[in-house]
């Protein structure tokens, strides 16, 4: 069975170092594009009348096989778990399963029907497989058990800025800047306070070290 993406998002995650753990976690813009056959409104009517969409993706960049067990960064990488029991990229087809928000659908000269989302954790430039309203009386269930992560959730971080590191950056990318940051981009096996991690975020690389639940930006540069 073949399948050929639809669509591609288009955002400020370059890299994929500093990607949220899950979608929903950012509110951070993306922009789903479709691709020249499926450019037509009559394929969307109706799906602004819904506040959400799962995505059906590719997880193009991991330049990994599949592996029956993989190591979540939630147990801090030491433990071997089902990858069927994870939402590992390293599966037999690569697809990955994201909910946003949708934020707004509108026509665009050269592009046109497009859907601007908030709360994707895929890359830029992802591939995008399918998309399917989300369905509260259906697939929102308050009573499910998230096994290992419900005693095993990632820590919340302390995130303060350099003297001067966020001059002339706007304060929404600074916003989301920190918000990416303060759930902790680390592996969990990473523990070295002396070092100094990078994450590309839009046009910036932002660098920042983690000590106990600080995390302190040390510098910001524009790559353009």
């Amino acid at each position: 069975m073949e399948i050929q993406p639809i669509a591609h998002i288009e955002n400020d995650f370059k890299g994929k170092f500093g990607i949220p753990r899950q979608s929903g976690l950012n509110s951070s813009l993306s922009k789903i594009v479709f691709e020249p056959p499926y450019r037509i409104p009559e394929a969307i009517r109706g799906l602004s009348e819904f506040s959400h969409i799962w995505l059906i993706w590719n997880f193009s960049e991991t330049g990994q096989k599949w592996s029956p067990t993989v190591r979540p960064p939630v147990l801090g990488g030491n433990k071997r778990i089902g990858v069927f029991a994870t939402r590992s990229p390293y599966r037999p087809n690569g697809l990955g399963l994201s909910c946003v928000k949708i934020v707004d659908i509108k026509e665009e000269k050269n592009f046109g029907t497009v859907i601007y989302v908030s709360g994707a954790d895929l890359l830029d430039q992802t591939p995008i497989f399918d998309i399917k309203p989300y369905l509260p009386y259906t697939d929102c269930h308050t009573d499910a058990n998230g096994g290992f992560t419900d005693s095993n959730k990632f820590k919340i971080l302390n995130v303060v800025y350099k003297e001067n590191v966020a001059d002339g950056i706007d304060n929404k990318t600074v916003s989301e800047i920190t918000e990416v940051l303060k759930q902790n981009p680390l592996p969990g096996y990473h523990n070295d306070s002396g070092r100094i991690y990078k994450m590309t975020y839009g046009k910036y690389t932002v660098s920042f070290n983690v000590k106990d639940d600080l995390l302190t930006v040390t510098d910001i540069k524009s790559d353009i």
